[in-house]
């Protein structure tokens, strides 16, 4: 009796997975109609709303156990037997990792923390990814000794089926071919040289990407073809990536969920992680939508690291936050960052909003300008690994999500983000040459978000980063707000000379009045700063270019921002790529 009945919710809960990815599947493969049609305010709702179809299903899922196994769902002794069952009816299943992920999920819903562990649910996967992979062959390979580097850019172009013709396909193949031998320095071709390519492009913003890697004897190197949409008809290839750097900051953090058809999530990702070794999985399934999984991956990793090493968690460099309490192991690239329990006044926020903005986030197109986040509840740290000064603070600034559990420090609510240099204390470093470029970047990164109907809230330093790669990244969230909802005015003319010395301001200021004219004077006290700034990003300060931005994005026009560089972009006649605004790539 006990065996049937554990069949049947094992049975119960793998067709809520299944359900789960054929809602998933369904709106990532129909990227392609949106990129055809350039509907991208449909890509942008897509994107959005995938993001909560995992948390749906699950809830249909506990709630139909719930319903029709009653009490003995929540037997506790039963799950062991369960996850036996359920492990079995995976043996055959193209998507077992995901599948295992997705069980958890409803077990911790139905069970209290106490219960986690390996008997019960899955904290070290059973699945062997290798052997998948090879089983399910996810690419397509071209031989360039069968015709040519040129005539294989153009198989690999004709391969996808799209819709849409090419501008012309000749011309991209040859411009292709030789950026390749450009960018490889290939004196001739190496006669083993092939191309696997996956099966399915990937599609984010305005773009579809042709993903894949170039192998020759024993060497594996990145090959990315991103092709765009011209609105009027026809596609062409926009550039060619060959460079791992370059290819990583297609996948960077602050970017992430490409809607892509990947029927054996696992054979895509180790194709991925054959070109970007030094991505963990957690960022690979990030990069692919399945942000559930990413999580799960990336606690695996932790607890794999906090198994090696012996550093303790201490206050993360920089100004503390007013909103939120952030900490790090400083042997793991992360910052682990905890909702404080009572704000100053100056902060108008609440619990609630605070959430609500990073849910806002994690929906947008962050245009590899903001962080991703992932969220977690009842995390469990031990506690001597925790450093004496922190735990204080801790208890200090989040008792209401603090619980302690024997060795355990339990932590009911936190975000997770990878660790960066915060801006401040970047600039406190930086030679003259640096602070330019990277103020230059600063703006940049602020006009892109302007882009996509973001303003920041708080400008401060102190809220941007400097990623591995050089990139300024915005990461603190409480303030965040859509550009459109902002009114930005210019400060009025004093009407005496007694106006200029009053403490209070001789004009009204409405909640959401904002005078970019003030930026300058709090942005920074350094005079170097401040002439910088003023000289790179002068309509920064000036409310009507904030205007012009607003009317952008009311109007549908939506900023082209690309993951790489304006000078890898192939010229077009009708496209002057010196004409294109300062923001118009990443």
């Amino acid at each position: 009796m006990t065996q049937d009945l554990s069949r049947q919710i094992a049975q119960s809960i793998l067709t809520g997975f299944d359900r789960h990815f054929s809602f998933f599947q369904e709106i990532s493969s129909a990227a392609r109609q949106r990129f055809e049609r350039a509907d991208w305010e449909s890509v942008r709702e897509a994107s959005a709303k995938r993001i909560s179809f995992y948390d749906l299903r699950v809830q249909e899922a506990v709630s139909k156990v719930s319903s029709n196994f009653g009490m003995k769902a929540v037997d506790e002794g039963l799950w062991q037997e369960v996850k036996l069952t359920y492990t079995s009816l995976l043996k055959n299943h193209s998507r077992p990792e995901l599948a295992e992920t997705f069980y958890n999920s409803v077990f911790c819903r139905l069970f209290e923390r106490k219960y986690y562990d390996n008997d019960k649910i899955f904290i070290e996967s059973q699945v062997n990814r290798q052997e998948l992979a090879e089983r399910y062959r996810v690419y397509m390979s071209y031989q360039v000794s069968d015709g040519g580097l040129k005539n294989s850019f153009w198989e690999i172009l004709s391969s996808f089926y799209f819709n849409l013709p090419y501008e012309d396909i000749q011309r991209d193949s040859q411009r292709l071919a030789d950026a390749f031998m450009a960018q490889t320095g290939f004196e001739t071709i190496p006669a083993d040289l092939r191309f696997d390519l996956l099966e399915s492009p990937f599609y984010r913003n305005k773009a579809s990407y042709l993903v894949g890697r170039m192998v020759y004897g024993k060497v594996i190197r990145p090959v990315i073809i991103p092709l765009m949409n011209n609105e009027a008809g026809s596609l062409y290839a926009d550039a060619l990536l060959t460079q791992n750097r370059r290819v990583e900051a297609v996948f960077s953090f602050a970017r992430a969920y490409f809607m892509v058809k990947t029927p054996v999530p696992t054979a895509t990702v180790e194709f991925l992680r054959s070109i970007m070794p030094e991505k963990t999985l957690a960022d690979l399934y990030m990069s692919i939508g399945l942000h559930k999984q990413a999580k799960n991956e990336f606690y695996r990793d932790l607890l794999k690291h906090l198994d090696k090493s012996q550093d303790p968690f201490i206050i993360a460099p920089g100004t503390p936050g007013l909103v939120m309490q952030v900490f790090t192991l400083p042997s793991f690239p992360y910052v682990f960052k905890v909702i404080r329990d009572k704000f100053p006044p100056q902060k108008e926020v609440t619990h609630q909003l605070v959430k609500q903005r990073y849910l806002q986030v994690k929906k947008h197109d962050r245009v590899g300008r903001m962080a991703d986040t992932l969220e977690f509840v009842d995390v469990a740290l031990p506690i001597d690994r925790i450093d004496d000064h922190l735990l204080q603070e801790l208890k200090a600034s989040v008792p209401s999500q603090l619980e302690f559990e024997g060795d355990k420090l339990v932590i009911k609510h936190l975000y997770i983000e990878q660790r960066m240099t915060p801006l401040n204390l970047y600039l406190e470093e930086s030679d003259e040459e640096e602070t330019r470029q990277i103020l230059y970047d600063w703006g940049k990164a602020v006009k892109q978000l302007m882009g996509v109907n973001i303003f920041p809230g708080d400008l401060l330093f102190k809220n941007f980063g400097v990623n591995c790669m050089g990139k300024v990244v915005f990461y603190d969230y409480d303030e965040i707000c859509y550009l459109t909802e902002c009114n930005f005015r210019k400060i009025p003319e004093p009407r005496n000379p007694e106006d200029l010395y009053r403490d209070e301001p001789w004009y009204s200021v409405n909640p959401n009045d904002i005078f970019p004219e003030e930026f300058i004077t709090f942005l920074s006290t350094d005079p170097k700063v401040r002439k910088i700034l003023r000289e790179i990003h002068p309509e920064l300060f000036d409310a009507a270019y904030w205007h012009s931005n607003q009317q952008d994005v009311e109007e549908g026009r939506q900023a082209d921002v690309f993951p790489y560089s304006r000078t890898l972009r192939f010229t077009r006649p009708e496209i002057s790529t010196s004409a294109l605004p300062i923001a118009s790539t990443a």
